[in-house]
């Protein structure tokens, strides 16, 4: 365990003797969709054992299907989405992304395809658009709400403006992602000669660290980790969960890797698990603290299931697990 994890752990407070509600935290998930159900839940069902209230805003038929669960799930607020901003501003951190599609003005893109942006991301949304544009949902948000802290992931982050990410941001990609993000600061950089030639120089330095990265068999680091910090500087300075065998999390003032987990960690899914927890901790602590615990204590989950079933658990148990090791982890870091 390197050093900034055990400061990351050793940072984290628990919740107080005298604490009362909402002062260990309030979480906004916005996610979910017609396609993808599952995702937004499983973040939605970690946050909600670390977190005194989540928010959870979805599509109507996500939403209809959260409530249903009630039976399982009582500590939180099914918000729909045009009310979001109401409950923003009293969220302590704000999760987009778990299970959005990649959607522009409510047609699904293709993989090659990059949005058009608008002259002013703040411009108010239509009904419509709240139930089906990825895009304008994520860029509209960011750009009101900058002041916030947030957690982008998955399809939020496939279609966010680069130019709207700061320091309070936590964005949780894996290597494709990366480069889509890298690819839309090149776009976005395009009537700025040097400013597009650096972000190429990035993007050909990702595709060297994903060579390198392809072809390490143990768990050490890869000699360009200090890439990461590039990266950072190149997209506003985020703090990086980038995930995978190894995840690197970094900004442009540190990089670091996480070691751990297993193959039974490839199922879908565990991504959303990781965002959930992620935002959750990020609720109550800095970004650097909550993204190098959380990337831990996911992996940790992962090899304390594949000790009893080896690879063969599913992304539900893994995110039932991750409370015990979190627990785990931080009382045994204050016995020593």
């Amino acid at each position: 365990m390197n050093r900034a994890l055990r400061e990351a752990i050793a940072a984290y407070q628990l919740p107080g003797g005298t604490s009362h509600k909402g002062q260990n935290g309030k979480l906004l998930i916005i996610g979910g969709s017609d396609l993808f159900h599952a995702a937004s839940k499983w973040s939605l069902d970690v946050a909600s054992h670390i977190v005194d209230m989540v928010f959870y805003s979805s599509v109507v038929r996500n939403n209809e299907l959260v409530q249903l669960a009630k039976s399982e799930f009582w500590n939180g607020i099914v918000v729909p989405r045009s009310e979001v901003e109401n409950y923003i501003v009293e969220a302590d951190c704000v999760l987009i992304g778990p299970g959005m599609e990649r959607r522009q003005g409510g047609a699904q893109t293709s993989s090659n395809s990059q949005p058009t942006p608008l002259p002013d991301w703040r411009t108010p949304l239509s009904q419509e658009e709240w139930e089906n544009d990825t895009e304008r949902i994520t860029n509209y948000l960011l750009a009101t709400y900058s002041d916030k802290k947030w957690v982008i992931d998955a399809g939020a982050l496939q279609m966010v403006d680069p130019q709207l990410l700061n320091e309070r941001c936590i964005i949780t990609p894996h290597l494709r992602e990366l480069t889509m993000v890298l690819e839309r600061s090149t776009s976005k950089a395009s009537t700025q000669n040097s400013a597009q030639a650096t972000v190429h120089d990035h993007l050909q330095s990702l595709a060297e660290f994903a060579t390198e990265l392809s072809n390490v068999h143990d768990p050490q680091i890869p000699a360009n980790i200090q890439l990461l910090k590039n990266f950072a500087v190149a997209l506003n300075n985020p703090t990086i969960v980038l995930k995978g065998a190894l995840d690197f999390v970094g900004s442009s003032e540190y990089a670091e890797v996480i070691a751990g987990g297993n193959p039974g960690m490839t199922k879908g899914g565990t991504g959303d698990v990781l965002a959930g927890l992620i935002a959750a901790l990020y609720c109550t602590t800095d970004a650097k603290n909550a993204a190098l615990l959380g990337s831990h204590v996911n992996k940790v989950a992962g090899e304390k299931l594949a000790q009893a079933v080896g690879p063969f658990f599913n992304t539900s148990e893994l995110a039932k697990q991750v409370p015990e090791s979190l627990w785990s982890t931080l009382s045994s870091s204050a016995e020593v």
